[in-house]
C-alpha cells in the first residue's frame, strides 16, 4: 500500500471534564504526561513509528495549547514528500455548530476527504496512552477486504462491565455484536473470561466511512462512532476486530484511557516503578517530545547525617531545567524548571513545569499544575480536609492545584 492511500485523522477536540482542573484551561490531549510529554504525543509517535504521515487533527475545545504544542514539537514533516499535519478546527461547514459527536466530527470535514481521496482513513482517539503499529491492523484490513477494522484490546469480563463498548466476534474475527457499557459484557469464543473492549482507534474504506457518516448526519443520533456507526455498519458484514498487538514488550498489554484524576494519577505513578509498566526507554519505539534546550537537572546541597537540608531525588523522573536546592523529592514525576528549596519533602507527586515548593513544605500525593508557587513552610496532602475547603481533592484522594495558582496570594 502507497503513503498515499491512507490519511490518518486524530480527534483532539476532547474536554476532558473528568480531568479538571487540568483540563481548565487546555483539551484533554494537551494534558501533560511523565514529565516532558503530552498525551497526545503518544498517539503521533505511534502514527510516525507506523509510518503514517499524513495527519489531520482534528481540535475543539480550548485548544491553545494543543496547536501551539503542536506546532513547536511536530514541524517534521516534508511537504515535498507528501507529508503533512495539519490542525483543523471547526469549519462550521455543515452548519452552525461544534462537534456534536466523533462520527459528526468527520462529517463536517468531509471536503478534506474529497481533497485527498485517500483509499483508506485511520481514525485515532488523541487521549489514550498505548504503542501499537498501525500497518500491522491496515494489513489485516486490507486482508479481510473490511469496509471497516475496529482495534480491541483482550479485556477480562469483570473490569470490563459497564466501563467499556464491547465487541462480539466469530471465529473469523467478524463482529457480529456491539454494545457500549454492557453490564454483562459477551465472551470471546475461546474464553468466556475475556471480551474484546473497544480502543476508539479505525480503519475505514473511506467510500464506506463517507457513506455512514453522510447517513448518520440524516437521523436524530448521538453521532458517535461507538454508539451508532459500529452498530449500523455490523449487519452488512465487511466489519472485523483486530486484536491489539503491543509493542510495548511487556507481559501485560498496556492500553489506557487516563479519563479522570485518578488513572492519570496511577498511570503516572507506575512510571516511577523499578520495572513500570509502560516502558519510555525502548529506542526501537521512541516517544517524541517537544525538544526544549534547558540546562541540566541539578541537585545541590549534600547535608550530612544530623541535616535535612539534601538536594535529592530517589525513585523519580527529573525533567531537564529542575532544580533541587537542598529538597528531598522521593517517587514523583518533575517537569522541567520545577524548583525544589532547602529543607521541603515532594512524595508521592506530580510536579508540572515551572512549579516552585517553598522551603520547609510538604507536599504528598499531590498533582500541582504548571506555575503553581507554594510558598515556605506549607503542607499540602497530609490534611484533605483542609486541602479540599482549598483545592480539588480526588475520590482516591489526590490533591490537585490548578494551573498558575500562588498559594502565597490565597
Amino acid at each position: 500500500m502507497k503513503r498515499s492511500d491512507v490519511l490518518t485523522i486524530i480527534l483532539a477536540g476532547g474536554q476532558g471534564e473528568r480531568l479538571y482542573p487540568l483540563t481548565k484551561e487546555r483539551s484533554k490531549p494537551a494534558v501533560p504526561f511523565g514529565g516532558i510529554y503530552r498525551i497526545i504525543d503518544f498517539t503521533l509517535s505511534n502514527c510516525l513509528n507506523s509510518d503514517l504521515r499524513r495527519i489531520l487533527v482534528l481540535t475543539q475545545y480550548k485548544s491553545h495549547s494543543l496547536d501551539r504544542h503542536l506546532r513547536h514539537a511536530w514541524h517534521i514533516f516534508n511537504p515535498d514528500l507528501g507529508e503533512f499535519m495539519d490542525t483543523l478546527p471547526p469549519q462550521q461547514r455543515m452548519g452552525e455548530r461544534w462537534y456534536q459527536g466523533t462520527a459528526d466530527a468527520i462529517y463536517q470535514n468531509l471536503f478534506f476527504l474529497e481533497d485527498e481521496r485517500p483509499e483508506h482513513t485511520v481514525i485515532l482517539s488523541g487521549d489514550h496512552i498505548y504503542k501499537m503499529d498501525y500497518s500491522e491492523m491496515l494489513e489485516a484490513h486490507l486482508a479481510h477486504g473490511a469496509d471497516l477494522t475496529v482495534a480491541v484490546v483482550e479485556t477480562e469480563v469483570g473490569r470490563a462491565a459497564g466501563q467499556f463498548g464491547v465487541l462480539e466476534v466469530d471465529t473469523q474475527e467478524r463482529i457480529v455484536g456491539f454494545e457500549e457499557k454492557p453490564a454483562a459484557p459477551r465472551p470471546v469464543p475461546e474464553d468466556p473470561g475475556i471480551c474484546l473492549v473497544n480502543m476508539g482507534v479505525y480503519v475505514f474504506r473511506t467510500t464506506a466511512l463517507v457513506r455512514n457518516v453522510v447517513e448518520d448526519a440524516r437521523k436524530p443520533t448521538k453521532h458517535d462512532f461507538g454508539r451508532n456507526i459500529i452498530p449500523a455498519m455490523v449487519p452488512g458484514g465487511k466489519v472485523f476486530a483486530f486484536r491489539f498487538v503491543d509493542r510495548n514488550k511487556k507481559q501485560q498489554k498496556y492500553w489506557r484511557d487516563i479519563g479522570t484524576l485518578d488513572s492519570y494519577y496511577e498511570a503516572s505513578m507506575d512510571l516511577v516503578q523499578v520495572e513500570p509498566l509502560f516502558n519510555l526507554y525502548d529506542k526501537e519505539w521512541p516517544i517524541r517530545a517537544y525538544p526544549a534546550f534547558d540546562p541540566p537537572a541539578k541537585m545541590v546541597f549534600a547535608g550530612d547525617a544530623d541535616s535535612e537540608r539534601i538536594g535529592m531525588a530517589v525513585d523519580s523522573l527529573v525533567s531537564n531545567g529542575a532544580i533541587l536546592s537542598g529538597g528531598r523529592v522521593e517517587r514523583s514525576i518533575l517537569s522541567r524548571g520545577v524548583r525544589i528549596n532547602s529543607y521541603s519533602r515532594v512524595e508521592d507527586s506530580i510536579l508540572l513545569e515551572g512549579v516552585e515548593i517553598g522551603r520547609h513544605s510538604r507536599v504528598r500525593r499531590a498533582i500541582l499544575d504548571k506555575d503553581v508557587k507554594v510558598p515556605p513552610r506549607t503542607d499540602i496532602g497530609f490534611d484533605l480536609e483542609a486541602d479540599a475547603r482549598r483545592f480539588t481533592v480526588s475520590p482516591g484522594g489526590v490533591v490537585v492545584i490548578p494551573k498558575g495558582m500562588d498559594l502565597a496570594q490565597g
